[in-house]
């Protein structure tokens, strides 16, 4: 087994919320120690690849420009190599939406105006955005989302709803499944990911807390597998699983027991 970058989920897998999980920032530095690229990805659509190492940095966890990245980065790249001069209409978050508007297409704000369907997290869905979805999505317009998460891990460590759950309910109004899902595990994040790292996919260990999006997309993309307890996978959901990681830790600081 050979390791020479390794891809990190953030929340469950190195902090919850706002705090580090313990052992965390001496496991990253030890990761550094060993000479491996460390790349961080979040499928959280609400910031973007500085404001996380930003984040992480303030956690005491040594984070460094072009580290990080996001299912928001991946998301604003998609569109504006796809979608630029599309008319967008976003259902999710004001961060997601001021994101889209910077880029190369154009975000509306009448759903009837949509060449692009944008769906995302927003802790303020409401019955009227199931009712703009039905509005917007005619047939000829693209329906993407950010990311598949049903849950991610609340202040409390706790789930909650996550953009996943935002996607199912339109899709279930609608009926009708979205064309793509941006963040981990697609081939565009697959594709950020192996930017970011300089590696082979063979040389990559993916470690993260979720089977269907972190170890999903090693799976998919060739890399080595770690899947760690500290997040929304407990050992009913691992059993039950067709996805099967290379490796089961208890945390992110058990990683030297499974590097060379």
């Amino acid at each position: 087994m050979t390791v020479r970058g390794v891809l990190l989920d953030l929340d469950g897998t190195v902090y919850h919320h706002d705090d580090p999980l313990p052992g965390a920032p001496e496991t990253v530095d030890r990761l550094r120690e060993r000479g491996l690229s460390i790349s961080f990805f979040s499928n959280n659509p609400l910031h973007g690849g500085q404001e996380y190492v930003e984040r992480l940095q303030s956690l005491g966890i040594d984070a460094r420009p072009g580290e990080a990245c996001s299912s928001a980065v991946v998301t604003r790249e998609y569109v504006d190599a796809h979608h630029a001069g599309d008319d967008v209409f976003v259902v999710g978050s004001d961060s997601i939406r001021e994101r889209i508007a910077r880029g190369r297409a154009d975000v509306v704000a009448e759903p009837g105006e949509a060449d692009v369907l944008l769906a995302s997290w927003t802790d303020e869905f409401h019955y009227d955005d199931m009712t703009d979805a039905l509005r917007a999505l005619d047939t000829g317009t693209v329906y993407l989302g950010t990311d598949p998460d049903p849950t991610f891990p609340g202040p409390n460590g706790h789930p909650v709803p996550g953009s996943g759950a935002i996607l199912r309910a339109i899709t279930g109004v609608t009926e009708r499944e979205p064309d793509r899902v941006l963040g981990k595990p697609s081939d565009v994040a697959i594709d950020a990911a192996l930017d970011q790292l300089g590696h082979e996919p063979e040389d990559i260990l993916v470690v993260g807390d979720r089977l269907g999006t972190d170890i999903l997309l090693g799976e998919r993309a060739g890399m080595q597998t770690a899947l760690v307890m500290t997040g929304v996978t407990d050992d009913a959901t691992l059993a039950a699983s067709d996805v099967k990681p290379d490796h089961v830790l208890d945390s992110l600081v058990e990683i030297d027991t499974i590097l060379p």
